[in-house]
């Protein structure tokens, strides 16, 4: 699956705006009949364009009411440093993201937490001690303006 036609596109689209979607319900919303949009919603996973499905949480709901954006500068930036670093950041579940960053620092972090205290203790105990880590600097979210995990499409269309 090389090549993404318009049907491809529009399954995309729409199971990133609702995954639960049936099949016959989204063969109608992209206009075709419900085996070929089962068997290429089927190629499309194969194909790895689609990784899996979730229910997208409210994190305030749920008591995690912290989300701090934090710059992590690590001390050596050599392969064993920073593949030892990778593997203690994936085990701590309130890291929820982490990206390789240009500029000054190593890695940004998004952390969650449930309020300031949980997250002090968690940057004392945990981030401060993770491998071949120099420094730490945080910024809080003051406000949501924007969150989605919709990636545009609209580059994919010829």
């Amino acid at each position: 699956m090389e090549q993404l036609d318009k049907f491809d596109l529009a399954i995309l689209g729409e199971l990133q705006n609702d995954g639960r979607l049936s099949n016959t319900e989204l063969a109608s919303r992209v206009g075709l009949s419900t085996a070929p949009c089962w068997r290429r919603v089927r190629a499309l996973e194969e194909a790895g364009f689609i990784k899996g499905y979730h229910a997208e949480l409210d994190r305030q709901k749920i008591g995690l009411g912290v989300l701090a954006f934090v710059r992590l500068d690590a001390e050596r930036n050599t392969g064993d440093s920073t593949r030892a670093l990778e593997e203690a950041i994936q085990k701590l579940p309130q890291i929820v993201s982490c990206h390789y960053i240009s500029g000054s620092g190593t890695f940004e972090l998004q952390v969650i937490c449930q309020d300031l205290d949980s997250f002090s203790r968690f940057a004392r105990e945990s981030l401060i001690n993770l491998p071949h880590v120099k420094d730490l600097h945080t910024s809080f979210s003051l406000g949501e303006v924007k969150a989605s995990s919709a990636l545009p499409l609209d580059h994919l269309k010829t």
